[in-house]
This record gives C-alpha cells, structure tokens and sequence, in this order.
C-alpha cells in the first residue's frame, strides 16, 4: 500500500524529492541557484599585496546579512575534496548582498593558495552564514583605537568601512603593523579614507622597528589609554600588543575597552583535544592553534564532502 510517505521517496520522483540533486540540477541553469545553500558569484578579484587578494562576491536570495567584523565559511572543492575555510568579511555591510574577502596566501596553505591561483571574475563559491561576536557595540564609543597586525585588518577594515558608509561620528585612531609599507593590506585605501573622514587618524607601524609595545602606541596614539580598543592580529601579536591600562576616561563607564579577535581562530595551543568523529568513530587530536578542518587534513582523513564534520564533537573535554 502505498502511502505519502513511500510516494515522495520513490525513485521515480528523483530529483524532485531529492534537495541535493535538485540543487545539481538548479545550478546546471544558474550557478547561483539553490533551494537553501548560500552561493556567491566572483564579481572581481583586486590585489591588495603580493601575497593578498580581495575577492568581491554577490550573493544569492538565500545570505542573511552580517554584522562589520564577522566572518563566513568559504567552501571549495580541490581534486574532488571538500574544504572548508572561514574568512573574516573585509566589506562594509549593503542591501544589495555584494559582500567582499581578503585573504592572505599562506605558505602551504591548500584553500588560500587555491583562491589565489583558480578563483576569476565568474567563478561560484559556496558560503556558510556568517558568524562572530567579533563586531563594534551600541551605543558607540566615543573615541576608538583600532589595531591590526598583516590580515588581522580585514575585520576592522569592515568596521572601519561600515563607519564612513553610515557617516558615524566617532574618533578613530587606526594603527596597522606590517613588516614593510609593501605588505601593508588596504594601506592606499587607509590613506584616502584619512584624507577624506574627520575624527579617522591612520598610522603605520614597521614592524621591522620592534613591536608595539606601551611606548610605541603612546608616540603613535598619545591617548591610547583612554580610547576602546579593538586588536586583531597573528597570536603573538595579540600576546604583546593587548594595551594593558584601563582606559581613563571610558565614555561608557565601563572597565577596559578591548575587544579581541585571534587569528588562529581557536583558544590556545594548550587547550589541544581528542576529536571523534561521530559517524566514522576516527579519532584525532586537534591543538588550540589550528582550525578544526586543518587538524583533520593533517590527519590524512580527507572527506570528500563537508557533511562529516558537521557532526564533529569532542571525545573528552
């Protein structure tokens, strides 16, 4: 006897009872389409540096929107594997879904290097939503320190972008570290945005001269210590550089105005853990300074599609 049940599940009906294979079939007319995966479109490619790039996405009906300072998982396919990488959005939020990543090619790094090498105006990339409590507050603060070190800057660039976009009166001080000039990401736009925004002052630190310690920040930023301040950068940037006197004259009353992003993307490298893979029952250890996913591929486990490691959790905690 058939039922509704057993009629929708039939294989005659396929693909229209099928979502993944209704979505294959979707994307044969338009790249972009989908009953419910987020999908973007390469609007552009712009070179930042020698080693960074921008990539400028349009995305489909189904993206949510961010908040400045978040990020999105970038999901690729390399030689039949699935990979899944989470990039801070460097773009101010819009209406019309045109959102932007910068990111930095890594020595060794499978999905940057993938970006950088295969990734043309054109090209489709599957996107996760955007994540992160990374972002400025309500009400602003009145006066900001920002300060990044290499492609630490892309979440504040947002920040700073969204900013200037809604016109906010706010006093921005803007203090990026990079090893030359050369390398410093977004560093023409900075000096535009300067020359055009009252309250915004961007200063460039050569970190070739040392890091920016207490005395550093003071030449740079005098009233750094009383400003909130907003740090993103390399774990050892994060460990030096967190100013460390609470701010004087905290426009909200509060304690210490720092608000902290670590690239690494995870807590320590001693807060390591045993990972079990739920369906498979594999087993591997993940350390606090490597994404999830890379810990895996060093594994030697692969998966072909990302669908396993939705169901990672940790075997012991």
């Amino acid at each position: 006897m058939l039922t509704e049940t057993t009629i929708w599940t039939t294989p005659w009906l396929r693909p229209f009872n099928d979502v993944a294979a209704l979505d294959d079939l979707l994307a044969q007319i338009h790249p972009t389409w989908s009953l419910g995966r987020i999908k973007a479109r390469v609007l552009a490619v712009i070179a930042e540096t020698a080693d960074t790039r921008t990539f400028v996405l349009r995305a489909n009906r189904h993206w949510p929107g961010f908040l400045a300072g978040q990020h999105v998982g970038v999901e690729v396919e390399i030689a039949g594997v699935r990979h899944q990488r989470r990039y801070s959005l460097s773009s101010a939020p819009t209406a019309d879904r045109v959102i932007a990543i910068t990111v930095k090619r890594r020595p060794g790094g499978k999905v940057s290097s993938w970006l950088h090498d295969h990734v043309r105006a054109g090209s489709v990339l599957g996107l996760e939503p955007p994540a992160g409590a990374f972002v400025l507050p309500e009400p602003l603060p009145e006066r900001l320190l920002m300060l990044s070190a290499g492609s630490g800057i892309t979440p504040l660039m947002a920040m700073l972008r969204a900013l200037v976009r809604t016109a906010a009166p706010v006093d921005v001080a803007f203090v990026h570290v990079a090893r030359d000039p050369a390398d410093a990401i977004f560093a023409a736009e900075l000096a535009r945005l300067a020359a055009i925004t009252p309250g915004l002052a961007r200063h460039h630190h050569d970190s070739r001269h040392g890091r920016v310690d207490p005395r550093a920040l003071a030449h740079l930023v005098p009233d750094w210590d009383e400003r909130h301040t907003w740090l993103c950068g390399p774990a050892t940037f994060m460990a030096t550089s967190a100013p460390t006197s609470p701010p004087t004259g905290s426009p909200r009353g509060c304690g210490r105005g720092v608000r902290s992003s670590r690239r690494s993307g995870t807590a320590s490298a001693a807060a390591a853990r045993e990972i079990r893979c739920v369906r498979s029952e594999r087993l591997f250890t993940a350390d606090g300074d490597t994404p999830l996913l890379v810990a895996a591929e060093r594994a030697v486990f692969g998966p072909a599609t990302g669908a396993e490691w939705g169901s990672v959790t940790p075997a012991a905690v």
